[in-house]
């Protein structure tokens, strides 16, 4: 039989509905980070604004608790970029990154990192780490350059802190409205276990993992958004396993879709409300193909930390707060009255947030 065909309206209504972004919710921001997989959190604030968008009554020092109690970790997962990740998913799945990671760190610095070796520099990583004291990445790079001395303090920094010795970035690095460098701690240490090791089986459990919570909050998806999700090679042995478990359809540029057969698929005549996304959302950027949430036009904002704000569940304005606190939104193309007054509207709440109410200014500039 063919499948069903969906298109971009519908697979726009699924995406917001998983993504938390179609009505906020009343899940605890514990059970929304471990829902969507985590949080893209290079820019330490992003996430609040991503939560405050998604949840309702998000308060920032609920997310502050979660951080300090090592609930949640930032830490370098997912496309070796930093995320906030339930502790539990940190553990589960760090593994299963370690040869991305390794790759990515390896390929940015091919001629620095030249036939050093992996493990040996790995383990002294650890030893230096096993005293407890939080490091810089200069300071643990410094620790061992004497012994490496030809790939440099940068090269030598970024292969241990974000590939080889798995480290969570503590507090108050990601706190609300703190501004804190980035010390690093063993994950082992910080949380008090090590990552879970790779399953000696073929069938890859980690991976099924990872395609069915994939699916959860980023589904209907091909295997090509998985990929650009996690950016994990070696997955597609993984949705081989579960196949079974999954409904097929088809999208408008006849890509096979997959999905979870109950996971929600609202009516795409779905009313969808005005949202404010912070910097690298990955309701954006969990796509290979993102022509369900930005048109083509506007995908260079997704890559450039671009803030942006959806009407009827595009992306159709961008925005960024000024030194008074004024929330400043400009559309990318001719908006209604209505789209106008909604934005501003929520724009003012926003600032309202960010301010911890001491603002609620909004103001749109011409298209």
């Amino acid at each position: 039989m063919t499948a069903a065909l969906l298109d971009a309206r519908a697979l726009n209504r699924a995406t917001l509905a998983r993504q938390l972004l179609l009505g906020r919710s009343d899940l605890s921001p514990l059970d929304a980070v471990q829902h969507l997989g985590g949080l893209q959190a290079q820019e330490p604030q992003e996430p609040f604004i991503g939560l405050w968008s998604r949840l309702e009554g998000f308060r920032p020092a609920r997310l502050d608790g979660l951080l300090t109690e090592r609930q949640v970790v930032r830490t370098h997962l997912m496309r070796r970029t930093v995320h906030l990740v339930t502790a539990d998913d940190a553990l589960a799945w760090r593994s299963r990154h370690d040869a991305m990671l390794q790759q990515k760190v390896l390929a940015a610095y091919r001629r620095e990192l030249a036939g050093i070796d992996l493990a040996e520099l790995a383990a002294a990583g650890r030893e230096v780490m096993a005293d407890g004291r939080p490091r810089t990445l200069a300071e643990l790079s410094r620790a061992l350059v004497d012994r490496w001395p030809e790939p440099g303090v940068r090269p030598l920094g970024e292969l241990l802190v974000s590939a080889l010795v798995p480290m969570a970035q503590l507090p108050p690095r990601g706190l609300w409205r703190t501004r804190a460098g980035v010390r690093n701690l063993p994950l082992s240490l910080w949380l008090g276990r090590a990552p879970d090791p790779l399953p000696a089986t073929a069938d890859d459990p980690v991976g099924q993992t990872l395609v069915r919570r994939y699916l959860a909050a980023y589904g209907p998806a091909a295997s090509a958004d998985l990929r650009a999700w996690c950016g994990v090679a070696g997955l597609p042995a993984a949705v081989a396993a579960v196949r079974g478990e999954l409904v097929a359809f088809r999208d408008e540029r006849g890509r096979e879709l997959l999905d979870l057969p109950d996971a929600p698929r609202p009516d795409p005549d779905t009313p969808a409300p005005v949202r404010f996304l912070p910097a690298f959302d990955n309701a954006v950027l969990g796509y290979h193909d993102r022509s369900r949430i930005i048109d083509d036009a506007h995908r260079g904002l997704s890559v450039a930390g671009t803030r942006v704000a959806l009407v009827d569940g595009r992306v159709a304005a961008t925005w960024i707060t000024d030194a008074d606190g004024t929330v400043t939104v400009t559309p990318l193309t001719r908006l209604s009255r209505t789209d106008r007054t909604a934005l501003t509207e929520e724009g003012q709440r926003l600032a309202a947030f960010l301010s911890d109410g001491q603002s609620d200014r909004a103001r749109l500039t011409p298209p």
